[in-house]
């Protein structure tokens, strides 16, 4: 089903607001072909590129892609330097098309570690889209959900010695507002390619309630009928939050 006849279908109060993927099996992609591994992640742009387009039509508010993680600089040197080439070629490649669709781009993750000429790219590319108000893509780079946590509490802790904030009138928000997604609505599906049921240390915090949908696809092969599917298994969840699943329906009919 296309993204289009997909959304004159479905009421989009139902649809998940936040989107978070984790794209994996690249490398095996590629070498069920008889491929290099960069072979796969070349061809996963692809796939990066249907996915955002979809989500984009189908007025997804947030979509978060984790291209690189900050457990990711254990690999073979030589790959993780076309990576990095690939990662300036694709930014480049794609922030234009990203700005005239609308799309609002955000690189989360420490930046730190990569090049200066890569972090000019990505600060040129978020200053470029920073007004748009379609479609937020956050692409998690050098992310973990452990660092963003961690990066989260070293802020509070300053504003805590400071004595801007009293530490025993801490709360949740006060933490949050610190991560990487601060502002954004909570992660509502997180789905993950290529068989693996894990999430890898990925928005950790964010998807604490998140719907997880694990898919045998390895991600080049991942479309806009992939995702549409995803998102159908999404809707006829049922999402109870701590509740039963009779409050829910009854908190359902009250809103009727």
């Amino acid at each position: 089903m296309s993204s289009q006849s997909f959304h004159q279908e479905i009421d989009p109060s139902l649809l998940p607001k936040h989107i978070a993927v984790i794209m994996d099996g690249n490398g095996r992609w590629a070498k069920a072909r008889g491929k290099a591994r960069m072979f796969g992640h070349k061809a996963g742009v692809d796939a990066v590129r249907k996915t955002v387009s979809a989500a984009n039509r189908l007025g997804i508010q947030v979509l978060t892609l984790f291209a690189f993680s900050s457990e990711n600089w254990r690999r073979p040197e030589e790959e993780v330097s076309l990576l990095m080439e690939l990662f300036v070629t694709v930014l480049g490649r794609e922030v234009k098309r990203l700005h005239k669709n609308g799309v609002k781009l955000k690189v989360i993750g420490d930046t730190t570690r990569f090049s200066q000429s890569l972090q000019d790219k990505i600060a040129a590319a978020e200053a470029l889209t920073a007004n748009n108000t379609g479609l937020v893509l956050n692409v998690a780079a050098n992310y973990g959900g452990q660092w963003d946590i961690m990066q989260a509490v070293k802020k509070l802790a300053a504003q805590v010695e400071r004595g801007e904030i009293p530490a025993g009138q801490l709360t949740e928000g006060d933490l949050q507002v610190h991560l990487s997604c601060s502002g954004l609505p909570d992660v509502d599906l997180m789905i993950r390619t290529s068989g693996e049921c894990r999430i890898s240390n990925f928005m950790l915090w964010q998807a604490a309630y998140a719907e997880l949908y694990f898919t045998e696809q390895f991600w080049p092969d991942f479309d806009e009928t992939s995702l549409t599917d995803a998102i159908a298994w999404f809707i006829n969840r049922e999402r109870r939050f701590g509740c039963t699943g009779e409050q829910i329906k009854a908190m359902l009919q009250v809103e009727k």
